[in-house]
């Protein structure tokens, strides 16, 4: 008499689909943070570039003797930003640009209504 008792073990399809199932719940849930957390980072690094940029202008508006009305540009205050050697101006980290007037205006960001509030205060 031969008993047989193997069985192969394995998960049954409705285990399978439960598991798809809680995966996807907590895909659903964590993603939208991320997103709103990458967009967070993004403009608090904005608002720390548009500081060291507005000191940079106004270091270069003190050496060079500028008036508050006088024109700015990133070739100007690029060998203040005390980035390497010859300095280098920092990029946008949402793909925008950053926009320079004059020594008395704070730079701004081209990407401001697309991302949380990022401005000098």
């Amino acid at each position: 008499m031969k008993i047989n008792t193997s069985r192969k073990a394995g998960f049954t399809l409705v285990e399978i689909m439960i598991v798809v199932a809680i995966i996807g719940l907590l895909a659903a849930i964590a993603i939208p943070n991320f997103v709103k957390a990458r967009k967070t980072s993004q403009a608090k690094a904005c608002v720390n570039n548009l500081r060291q940029i507005d000191g940079a202008i106004q270091q270069w508006a003190l050496e060079t003797g500028a008036a508050a009305d006088a024109a700015v540009t990133a070739a100007n205050v690029t060998p203040y930003l005390g980035r390497g050697d010859a300095g280098t101006f920092p990029d946008e980290p949402a793909g925008g640009t950053y926009v320079l007037t004059d020594v008395a205006t704070a730079p701004t960001c081209s990407k401001v209504g697309d991302l949380p509030e990022h401005a000098l205060e």
